[in-house]
């Protein structure tokens, strides 16, 4: 079984255990605005194959496309970043067993998706800052090695709203899904929290994102915990780090360089399917 079909089957399980049951009539008051912190668990699918010979690699591969974000917010404006209490507590050094195989695994990673002409495989959102009122949007995108600084306005989901209603962290979320350039998203959002907020590029629903799906799981996103004791001497600001460029500037490069991988390895790999480069 494909490590890419294997995660998904992780995903729909754990969905099924953080939303368990349907909660009937549970739509308590709305909260007013509120600014606050939410962590999230990042998964993003990798869209290459491991190769049968690299086996025993399948399970640590699939621990190293996560990652621990945090999205602070307040009644006007959002940022996601990479949760820098995750970044501190980080083992550095050492020389057990487990550090290397999982630093081999990481290698192995690095290397097929150089090789992958999957956007997913190439592409990371570092940090996302949104302004509510303009819906004007900064973001850092790390791709092919290149840090990207891209300014724009935020997509405009056409959300569809459903009634169903469940419960997650203490909270009761609600159900909305759209299809956006091609992807299906799901969101769960909880009305509680009254701001437009949600990881990354998604939100402009009527409460906070804790919960978002595309395409099936492809990408998710899941919220780990969430503190609505304000952000104290923290500013909410966009990032500065990167090569400014417009949407349409980036999009294009994209678009040029995923072409290029594709025409590599149509003329270079035509023997034998690509491996990572390892023997």
């Amino acid at each position: 079984m494909s490590t890419r079909r294997r995660l998904r089957q992780r995903f729909q399980f754990s969905l099924r255990a953080a939303l368990p049951v349907a909660v009937a009539g549970f739509a308590p008051a709305a909260l007013g605005a509120q600014a606050g912190n939410v962590h999230y668990l990042r998964s993003v699918q990798f869209d290459f194959e491991v190769p049968e010979r690299m086996a025993a690699f399948r399970d640590r591969l699939a621990a190293q496309n996560t990652a621990s974000m945090v999205l602070r917010f307040d009644g006007a404006r959002s940022i996601m970043m990479p949760d820098p209490d995750e970044e501190a507590a980080a083992p550095r050094g050492g020389a057990r067993d487990s550090d290397r195989m999982d630093r081999r695994a990481l290698g192995l990673a690095m290397r097929l998706r150089m090789g992958s002409a999957s956007r997913s495989d190439q592409e990371d959102v570092v940090q996302a800052y949104v302004d509510f009122g303009s819906g004007a949007m900064t973001e850092t995108r790390e791709f092919m090695g290149r840090t990207f600084l891209i300014a724009g306005d935020r997509p405009a989901y056409a959300w569809k709203l459903g009634t169903e209603q469940r419960e997650f962290l203490g909270y009761m979320v609600q159900q909305a899904t759209a299809v956006h350039d091609g992807s299906e998203i799901e969101a769960w959002f909880t009305p509680q929290i009254p701001v437009q907020a949600g990881p990354g590029q998604y939100g402009g629903l009527p409460g906070l994102i804790l919960v978002l799906t595309v395409d099936g799981g492809d990408l998710l996103y899941s919220a780990t915990e969430v503190n609505l004791d304000g952000l104290g001497d923290v500013a909410i600001a966009p990032p500065t780090d990167g090569e400014m460029v417009t949407r349409e500037e980036y999009e294009a490069l994209v678009a040029e360089k995923l072409e290029e991988i594709r025409a590599t390895r149509g003329a270079g790999n035509r023997r034998r399917p690509f491996d990572g480069g390892l023997r």
